[in-house]
């Protein structure tokens, strides 16, 4: 089960991040999935090692590290992909 949730949280940081991201992405939906679950889990192991991992009640800053992480990952992934697609954006 904890599977499915690791691609769900995933699916929902990509698209999150895709939104906060400027210009439009060129990754495809199960790219943004992926790189959602890496950023998710890049957010859990900056959480871990500044110690705000497992906190009493909501874990705002984990989930916000999460976030940040997804962000980080899916802007990187997708001038990735389009260098590997090459269709690379100009950029004024």
């Amino acid at each position: 089960m904890s599977w499915l949730w690791a691609i769900i949280v995933g699916f929902v940081l990509g698209l999150i991040a895709k939104a906060i991201l400027p210009g439009k992405q060129q990754i495809p939906l199960w790219l943004t999935t992926v790189f959602g679950i890496l950023g998710s889990v890049l957010g859990n192991a900056v959480a871990t090692w500044i110690g705000v991992n497992d906190t009493k009640g909501i874990d705002w800053t984990r989930h916000l590290l999460q976030l940040l992480g997804a962000v980080l990952v899916v802007g990187v992934g997708d001038m990735l992909w389009a260098s590997i697609k090459g269709n690379r954006r100009q950029r004024a």
